[in-house]
């Protein structure tokens, strides 16, 4: 029997299934069904029985389980439309190779490290053990035009998905940085595909990679002491199957919303954005300039106005508050 149908069979309901129910939703035997609980036991996985009611999962799996977010996604998410691993070059890599092969709208990549992660302009994006790396292909049916602020939503996206899953207050830094506190927390790279031969969008990677459970030692021996948190670090403890299924209902949402729900979102990242109203370094193009942070504009451009009064419209670059200046 496949122990992964189980697995999302469990997870799909919020509590008993008798074992009767199970075999005949699995086509197999009340024995086969019995047997692979008990290996699921084995494994750690959380399962409560009772005589008179049959069995139910009783907590989070032991380890990152695309059966189970499967299973608490089946309303949103297709069976075989996650893909799990516990490490991977970079998932935004796999799913565009993915992608590039057919992959629909919804799949997902999800790993517990990166040995070759990637940021935004070609950086290198440091991922080590105790972080959640996850990528989502989406296939929005929009104008190219439109997919220039997709970034921005998705800020506020995985924002409202951190808080969602721990309550920690994290804010965006323009464009698209997640920090607690004045330490990064999250980066997010957004790749658009167009189609050869009309060049209108053929698909889009959201890739997230949150610090969960990184310790400052890890942090100091990469180099990015003072520079990154975690949120074990700042007191907040997470279980990776709940903030992933907090980030996919998150962007879900959001792509349910693209580009229709523009005001709502472009609101909710001015409310959190911590750039704003700030003294800023600019590093656009060849230029690097002080200024301060004055407004998102609707396309989610940052509006700043420089020492001599001149105002700039920044769409991409590097923005830093002065204030996190010592760690950027």
């Amino acid at each position: 029997m496949d122990q992964t149908r189980l697995i999302a069979l469990l997870a799909s309901r919020p509590g008993y299934i008798s074992g009767e129910e199970m075999s005949q939703a699995l086509g197999v035997t009340r024995g086969a069904v019995w047997k692979e609980l008990s290996a699921l036991r084995d494994q750690g996985w959380p399962i409560a029985s009772s005589t008179r009611l049959g069995y139910r999962l009783d907590g989070p799996p032991p380890v990152l389980s695309a059966a189970y977010l499967e299973g608490q996604l089946s309303d949103t998410i297709s069976a075989g439309h996650i893909h799990v691993f516990d490490r991977v070059d970079s998932t935004n890599t796999k799913l565009k190779a993915m992608a590039a092969q057919g992959a629909p709208h919804g799949t997902v990549v999800a790993a517990l490290e990166q040995t070759a992660g990637r940021g935004t302009r070609g950086r290198t994006f440091l991922s080590p053990p105790g972080g959640l790396y996850l990528s989502l292909l989406l296939r929005p049916q929009v104008e190219l035009s439109q997919l220039f602020s997709l970034t921005g939503w998705v800020a506020v996206a995985v924002r409202q998905a951190v808080e969602d899953a721990c309550g920690a207050p994290a804010r965006i830094k323009w464009l698209n940085d997640i920090y607690l506190g004045d330490r990064k927390l999250c980066g997010i790279l957004t790749e658009l595909s167009l189609l050869g031969e009309s060049s209108e969008p053929d698909y889009v990677v959201v890739g997230v990679g949150i610090n969960m459970a990184q310790t400052a030692q890890n942090f100091q021996a990469l180099g990015l002491d003072g520079i990154a948190t975690s949120l074990a670090l700042e007191g907040y403890q997470v279980e990776p199957n709940h903030m992933a299924l907090c980030l996919l209902h998150a962007l879900h949402a959001m792509a349910q919303q693209f580009p229709q729900g523009q005001e709502e979102y472009l609101q909710a990242y001015r409310t959190h954005c911590l750039t704003l109203h700030q003294p800023v370094e600019v590093e656009a193009g060849n230029q690097t300039y002080l200024a301060t942070a004055q407004a998102v504009l609707p396309d989610f451009s940052l509006e700043v106005i420089d020492g001599q009064g001149i105002p700039h419209q920044v769409s991409s670059g590097r923005v830093t508050p002065l204030s996190l200046h010592s760690n950027s």
